[in-house]
């Protein structure tokens, strides 16, 4: 809007595009090495640059009125091909950009304009001030929350929200930006205040709903996951109070035995000795933990909830082949296996609630091959149970566990699948099981 020569509108223009691609590198990460983004950007802006400055000098009315628009849009192009943010945060990226372009943009001319008669060198020393003012801030005090933000992003982000938001953006920059607005008076300056605290508010308040929004998320997962430590912890303590209990109980009729033993050795009667101590061998038996595999963090969890689904009249099917060494971490094997279990064990109870008739099975299979880990689930569900995004829904699993399997699975490259095959809820998982690290 200054006019000027060519060398100066190319300066502007440089400026103008630098800026934005510092800002934008701030908050967004290149899919390619830093190399070839540099070279890219940089035979981006060459090219760019020499088209919008022969524009200026072909039509240099029409190429001040829309040339920001024009190579912002450039721009916005080639950055979604340059970035590995998914499209929706790429937009939400550039739309941000694109609302700091325009504080710059119009904070140079209008401090130009206002103060220092329309000065071009003015414009250029506030745009660059500006700029580096923001690349500041960004850096100290957003990149952090953006690269949190964009994770929660990814995942909630909808088209509809995009779309209003980039609609309601371009039009309130769009009239500050208006090169049809020649007078500069006090109500000219209230309209640019304000388009640039609602269309900031409009960031701003985007920003906060996905940030709350992803956040909550993650406080709904974490307390799913103390949920089903809870459970597992139940688990473990019926486990310990039965043996408690049954210790006391051969305790107190330790002497009992003893007394009979003696009786019988007494009186010569050896075959009923044998018999008496065969049966009490037996009895002895019924306190020790089931033995389902060698694996012994395997084998702990799988009798907890073994227990429970017998004592909830649910019949079990386990099919367990792994050896007592895995280099899957326990803790992350309990969290898949307590989860499922758990899950199944809630699936089969609804079932009984509604569906007295019907029996209730639970079969787990566990497999090692290779280097991969197999882990199929299937147990008895009722027929309406519905997935949504791939997952069953909370209300058919208790609300316990689904996103901590998912989570554990995808940390060893896990491909797994859930679904409701009439009536019998199957789970898959196939992961890779690490190398064993080398001894020193």
């Amino acid at each position: 809007m200054l006019g000027g020569s060519v060398a100066i509108a190319f300066l502007r223009f440089a400026i103008s595009l630098g800026g934005v691609i510092l800002l934008f590198s701030k908050i967004s990460e290149s899919r390619f090495g830093r190399r070839k983004t540099i070279i890219g950007y940089g035979v981006f802006c060459t090219v760019l640059l020499v088209m919008a400055s022969v524009w200026y000098v072909v039509d240099q009315q029409n190429c001040v009125r829309i040339v920001a628009f024009a190579m912002y849009i450039c721009f916005a192009a080639f950055a979604m091909v340059m970035s590995r943010d998914s499209f929706y945060l790429s937009v939400y990226k550039l739309a941000l950009i694109f609302y700091l372009l325009a504080v710059f943009l119009v904070g140079g001319l209008e401090v130009a304009i206002i103060f220092f008669d329309r000065n071009v060198w003015v414009d250029i020393v506030i745009r660059v001030i500006l700029i580096l003012l923001m690349a500041y801030f960004m850096d100290k005090k957003l990149k952090g929350s953006i690269k949190g933000f964009g994770d929660y992003v990814e995942k909630e982000v909808d088209r509809f929200s995009v779309a209003a938001m980039i609609v309601c953006i371009l039009f309130g920059i769009g009239f500050i930006l208006n090169p049809n607005i020649k007078d500069v008076t006090p109500y000219h300056l209230y309209q640019i205040i304000t388009n640039f605290v609602l269309t900031g508010s409009l960031q701003l308040l985007v920003f906060r709903f996905y940030l709350h929004l992803g956040r909550e998320k993650e406080y709904e997962k974490e307390n799913q996951l103390m949920q089903m430590n809870n459970r597992l912890l139940e688990r473990q303590l019926e486990i310990l109070e039965e043996s408690v209990e049954s210790g006391r109980r051969l305790r107190h009729d330790t002497r009992h035995h003893n007394a009979v033993i003696a009786e019988y050795v007494r009186r010569g009667q050896k075959d009923e000795l044998l018999e008496y101590l065969k049966e009490y061998d037996r009895e002895m038996d019924q306190g020790v933990v089931e033995k389902i595999c060698a694996n012994s963090a395997v084998n702990n969890i799988l009798s907890a909830y073994t227990r429970k689904a017998r004592s909830e009249q649910i019949q079990v099917r386990l099919d367990i082949e792994i050896g007592r060494n895995l280099t899957i971490p326990n803790i992350d094997l309990v969290a898949i296996l307590a989860n499922a279990y758990e899950n199944a064990i809630y699936a089969c109870m609804e079932v009984k609630k509604y569906s007295v008739e019907r029996e209730c099975l639970i079969h787990i299979m566990i497999r090692k091959r290779k280097n991969k880990l197999i882990i199929f689930c299937s147990n008895t569900c009722r027929l309406e149970t519905e997935l949504e995004n791939g997952q069953p829904k909370t209300e058919f699993t208790g609300g316990i566990g689904v996103s901590s399997i998912i989570k554990t699975a995808e940390k060893y490259g896990g491909e797994y699948d859930f679904k409701n095959d009439n009536g019998i809820f199957i789970f898959r998982l196939i992961m890779n099981i690490p190398p064993e690290m080398p001894q020193d």
